[in-house]
């Protein structure tokens, strides 16, 4: 019915939109470097900005304490919906950032070879490509770049607010002693969910920046309680927020 069809107009207008920047992308392309990088994620916040406008998805940012946007972040976010990469783009604007992607994205026909030359790929099955991706990731750092992970790696499918989380992006804090921004995406699932690329709504999409959890004088056994801490922050405020996928049933899988 009328979220197939509404699915439909909005894939024609993400690719429609992509087609409009391409001038610009290549332009992007060539420059090489940390400023060809920079460039297109500034080219992909305008992308998102026109598909959320053009399908009615009402973005709101909230802060329940906000950046210095002068200092570096390693920034997480839970992972629910094929809208939270947009959502990255879109609500981090003020200072430079690089996305932890998935290798398999850039195998999609002409977005995939922006979404190559803009994430930072990870193959999750490969402990060699894992390790080389965290490399990646602490280049930038070490460049002045914040950067973007979702710990969970993947769609979260459970009925629980957050899935187990990986230890790349702790141990990139501490090793960097940088530190970490979670951010929650309650409403993307509501929008566009993993079940289907056919489920496409309008309505609203929040962001919602946490508080800031500091790494300092932390080491590497600290890992595991850095982790902890982390997810429960998230997972509290996640079911505070009543985020439509979790379920109160002690017995659900």
């Amino acid at each position: 019915g009328f979220r197939y069809l509404f699915s439909i107009y909005g894939f024609l207008v993400f690719i429609g939109i992509m087609f409009l920047l391409m001038p610009a992308f290549l332009v992007a392309f060539v420059r090489s470097g940390v400023k060809g990088g920079n460039l297109i994620y500034k080219l992909a916040g305008i992308w998102a900005d026109s598909f959320f406008f053009l399908t009615g998805v009402r973005t709101r940012i909230i802060f329940e304490e906000e950046p210095e946007w002068s200092r570096q972040f390693v920034f997480v976010s839970n992972h629910i919906s094929y809208l939270d990469i947009p959502m990255m783009v879109k609500v981090i604007r003020q200072q430079p950032v690089r996305i932890l992607g998935k290798a398999e994205m850039a195998k999609v026909p002409i977005f995939g070879s922006i979404y190559k030359k803009g994430a930072v790929l990870v193959d999750r099955s490969n402990p060699e490509k894992r390790s080389e991706s965290v490399r990646a990731l602490l280049g930038f750092i070490a460049e002045g770049i914040s950067i973007f992970i979702c710990p969970e790696g993947t769609f979260n499918k459970t009925p629980a607010p957050l899935k187990n989380f990986y230890d790349g992006a702790f141990r990139i804090a501490i090793e960097t002693q940088t530190p970490i921004r979670p951010i929650l995406f309650p409403d993307t699932y509501d929008r566009l969910n993993y079940h289907s690329l056919f489920s496409l709504t309008p309505g609203r999409s929040r962001a919602i920046f946490l508080s800031e959890i500091s790494v300092e004088g932390m080491t590497l056994e600290d890992l595991p309680v850095l982790k902890q801490q982390v997810f429960e922050q998230m997972e509290q405020g996640l079911l505070r927020l009543n985020a439509r996928w979790i379920s109160r049933d002690p017995n659900s899988n």
